[in-house]
C-alpha cells in the first residue's frame, strides 16, 4: 500500500483549516472505550458488516483463490470509514429495533392488566 502523492489525505490533517475535529476527538479517546466502541454489540450486526465489507472488496473466495487487493493510504481510509458508518448505522438500528421490541412488550404487558 503506497500513497503516491506523499501528502496525507485531508482526513489526517491535524492543522490549518482543514483540521477534523471528529478525528481528533477519536485521538483522544482512551485505546479501551476505541475498542468497546469497535465492537458490534450483536452477531446479527457482525454479519451485516462483514456481507458489507465482503461486497465493497469483492466475494472471491481466500480458500480457493489467492486474493490480494491493492489500495491507496486515501482509497483504504476511506473504505474504513465506510465502514465505521455503516456499523455506526447498523448498531442504531439494532438499538431502535430492541428499543422498538421493549415498547411493543410493555403496551401487550400493560393491556392484560
Amino acid at each position: 500500500m503506497s500513497n503516491s502523492s506523499n501528502k496525507s489525505p485531508e482526513f489526517f490533517e491535524e492543522d490549518g483549516e482543514n483540521t477534523n475535529l471528529l478525528w481528533q476527538y477519536v485521538q483522544s479517546m482512551a485505546p479501551d472505550t476505541v475498542s468497546q466502541l469497535s465492537k458490534p454489540t450483536s452477531h446479527e450486526v457482525f454479519q451485516v458488516m462483514e456481507r458489507n465489507i465482503v461486497g465493497l472488496l469483492g466475494n472471491l473466495p481466500s480458500e480457493h483463490f489467492g486474493v490480494t487487493v491493492t489500495t491507496s493510504r486515501e482509497h483504504l481510509g476511506r473504505l474504513l470509514a465506510s465502514a465505521m458508518i455503516s456499523g455506526y448505522f447498523l448498531k442504531n438500528a439494532e438499538q431502535r429495533m430492541t428499543f422498538e421490541k421493549s415498547i411493543q412488550a410493555s403496551e401487550r404487558h400493560g393491556s392484560e392488566d
